[in-house]
């Protein structure tokens, strides 16, 4: 039995999308639960109107987070295999039966990572989109780490685990993929069990999305190193080699160029893949607009990090959140 389960919040602008592609999924769903957070919109009541389609469970649980929410759903779920996915996404008609096949193909595995994909509106959420996201062909199944928008899972795994982290406000599914992936390795990888969101469509809302992951990354004390670099790399090496040119030769400023190349290639490797997704044509001008929007969105993303981190590092001090590792 497979029960597919979501959390919600004020998704009224775009919870049709939602429940629409739910309903129309070649593989049925026996089963859905979807907690809500305490909506003040019309969210429940448009879910409510699906209850003639679906087999639906919503429950109200005001207040509560995202880890929350979907361990209320887990605990719920009377199925024993689990699909899990996010507000906001577009569905693939077939990814509820591509994601839980490799489940039912094989009783001892327990975990199946899907895909998701950037489905820009415009130039901006393009650049957006290649800036931040891989493309399949980046991914090495082995050490992937699924997106809660596009994973399934056998609910006694979950269960042996605690299922998600309900101090963690961000971040929460790469722990969850971590203990899951300590204790039921490997994961299967299904390419084609693909969803597909929204980048978000302004530097103010990319800011604090990645500021409030940079900060979850603090609170977990995850990617020590990854953060070092970036730090070391904007604080150490950049004024380094500016002072080397003021004082040395300014050839030596050609580093920066030779950094960037490097910096920016894989965007710019997945930008003609992800602009083509844009609906209406993408003339010069907007290719050129998308070209120079990807630093941009690369070093707003970076201060946002530099900035998140050490907040939830600080965080972690003052709450001493309990230990989430694993012994392998």
């Amino acid at each position: 039995m497979i029960t597919l389960i979501a959390t919600v919040l004020n998704e009224g602008d775009n919870i049709h999308n939602l429940m629409e592609g739910i309903a129309t999924q070649t593989r049925f769903p026996d089963e859905v639960v979807i907690v809500d957070g305490g909506s003040s919109d019309n969210t429940v009541a448009i879910m409510d109107s699906y209850n003639t389609q679906l087999p639906l469970k919503i429950i109200i649980e005001a207040g509560c987070n995202i880890s929350q929410g979907r361990n209320r759903a887990i605990a719920e779920a009377t199925g024993d295999m689990i699909a899990v996915l996010d507000a906001g996404v577009r569905l693939e008609n077939d990814w509820l039966e591509k994601i839980t096949q490799p489940l039912l193909d094989d009783p001892n595995l327990n975990v199946v990572s899907g895909f998701f994909q950037a489905d820009p509106s415009n130039t901006f959420e393009a650049a957006m989109g290649a800036t931040v996201l891989p493309l399949v062909d980046e991914i090495q199944p082995e050490s992937f780490l699924p997106s809660s928008r596009s994973i399934a899972f056998r609910k006694t795994a979950a269960q042996a685990i605690q299922g998600y982290p309900e101090w963690l406000d961000y971040c929460e599914d790469l722990i969850f993929d971590i203990r899951l992936q300590a204790t039921n390795p490997p994961f299967a990888f299904a390419p084609d069990a693909i969803v597909h969101f929204r980048p978000r469509g302004s530097l103010k809302t990319y800011y604090k999305q990645y500021y409030l992951y940079a900060r979850g990354d603090g609170k977990a004390d995850l990617w020590r190193k990854r953060h070092a670099i970036r730090y070391i790399t904007y604080l150490v090496a950049l004024p380094l080699i500016l002072l080397l040119g003021i004082f040395m030769h300014p050839l030596l400023w050609g580093l920066f160029l030779v950094g960037g190349a490097v910096y920016l290639r894989q965007p710019y490797r997945r930008l003609p893949t992800v602009i083509k997704r844009v609906p209406h044509p993408q003339t010069p001008v907007h290719w050129l607009y998308a070209i120079l929007l990807v630093p941009i969105i690369r070093v707003v993303g970076d201060i946002a990090k530099m900035i998140g981190y050490p907040v939830g590092l600080r965080w972690r001090l003052q709450h001493n959140p309990p230990e989430w590792r694993i012994a392998r």
